[in-house]
């Protein structure tokens, strides 16, 4: 069974998908490198009782290279994880990183008190679908990329993109 999902309402949904993912997280890390200095720190050392990450989070606000290191990587891994959705390159591996930042975001918050789901699993969920459906392949560079010579030297290669 052969199902292409790029034709029809269902791909311009997947694009629509990956576009606002793509702003969700570009604009998250934009707004933390141009705005107000920012530090992990308070989210690491108060990370509530409830989450299976207090123990990690706490050594991570506790130790000075570990936090200076999440310090630059949480936003300037979400800008570039969002335009890297936004304009359809690398979306796989874009999405991993951001799915892997999910399930951070998800265990930290620990915000259950209405039981597992909430805006953090969504998120996840959203990079998933992306992932997995290869969305930069409708309307995006990875169409292009994959046509490439180098790339075709390389099949491995198109796990990374999509």
């Amino acid at each position: 069974m052969d199902f292409d999902y790029s034709q029809g309402v269902t791909g311009y949904v997947l694009v629509l998908t990956r576009l606002i993912t793509g702003y969700w997280f570009l604009h998250a890390g934009v707004t933390k490198i141009v705005g107000e200095p920012f530090s992990a720190a308070g989210y690491l050392a108060n990370a509530p009782a409830a989450s299976p990450l207090q123990g990690f989070f706490a050594w991570a606000a506790a130790t000075p290279w570990l936090l200076d290191f999440t310090n630059v990587m949480i936003p300037w891994g979400e800008a570039l994880i969002g335009l890297g959705l936004i304009v359809g390159a690398l979306v796989r591996l874009a999405a991993f990183f951001g799915g892997i930042l999910m399930v951070f975001f998800y265990l930290g918050n620990a915000e259950w008190g209405h039981g597992l789901v909430n805006g953090d699993l969504f998120g996840l969920m959203m990079f998933v679908l992306v992932g997995t459906l290869a969305a930069g392949r409708i309307l995006g560079l990875d169409a292009i990329i994959e046509k490439m010579e180098f790339v075709r030297q390389r099949p491995a290669l198109k796990y990374l993109l999509g």
